[in-house]
């Protein structure tokens, strides 16, 4: 479901007028419902490690240099030299000194501190990307901004989740008529996403909606 379409899913909900070109939302609601949107799709992807986010990136390291350009858009889950894990290690002031514990790596000044080699090095890195929406030609993005475009949330958990979220959000309001209704209907999309996209029975990943 693109853009457009989850835009007249929440004016429906809402008891407003469909529109039938992007060009028609001027109204302030609007607007705000456009927003709403790409503020709740980066709040649910952002939250845990949702496994349609994991992507693959392999950058150069060359020999006796000990930091590279982190370019990873991007959590990293996993980086990899030579089939070893390497873990993240938070005091990066220990690598200015050569003084790191054996197998990790750091991050300082947006560059990744890494041991020194004496040969050039491809660094595997395993990581959770920070673009959660999709265009028209299947260009990842950070949000969604053409009528065509898409979320990264699989289907058929993104629409519920972020028409209903966004009606909430829009009207946030419990006394709502609605809005039991809508919470409802959230929850339930959310629990199914949790519960068949998982890939590891012991991985439970959540996301909470807080009420207004």
């Amino acid at each position: 479901m693109n853009y457009l379409d989850l835009i007249n899913k929440c004016l429906i909900e809402l008891n407003y007028k469909q529109v039938y070109a992007f060009s028609e939302l001027t109204k302030n609601d609007h607007k705000k419902i456009k927003n709403i949107l790409n503020i709740l799709n980066s709040e649910i992807c952002g939250y845990d490690n949702w496994h349609f986010l994991l992507r693959e990136a392999e950058i150069s390291l060359p020999k006796n240099t000990t930091e590279i350009e982190n370019t990873i858009n991007g959590r990293i889950s996993s980086l990899i030299i030579d089939g070893i894990k390497y873990d993240y290690y938070e005091d990066f002031e220990k690598f200015f000194i050569n003084s790191q514990p054996s197998n990790t790596y750091s991050i300082f000044n947006n560059k990744i501190l890494l041991p020194e080699f004496d040969s050039d090095k491809a660094v595997k890195i395993l990581y959770y990307t920070k673009n959660y929406a999709l265009s028209s030609d299947n260009t990842e993005k950070s949000v969604m901004e053409e009528s065509v475009d898409m979320s990264l949330i699989p289907e058929p958990f993104a629409e519920p989740l972020l028409v209903y979220g966004t009606c909430m959000r829009l009207k946030g309001n419990p006394q709502h008529i609605r809005f039991n209704y809508w919470y409802g209907m959230y929850k339930d999309a959310l629990a199914n996403m949790r519960s068949k996209i998982s890939v590891n029975a012991n991985q439970t990943p959540s996301v909470k909606m807080f009420r207004r």
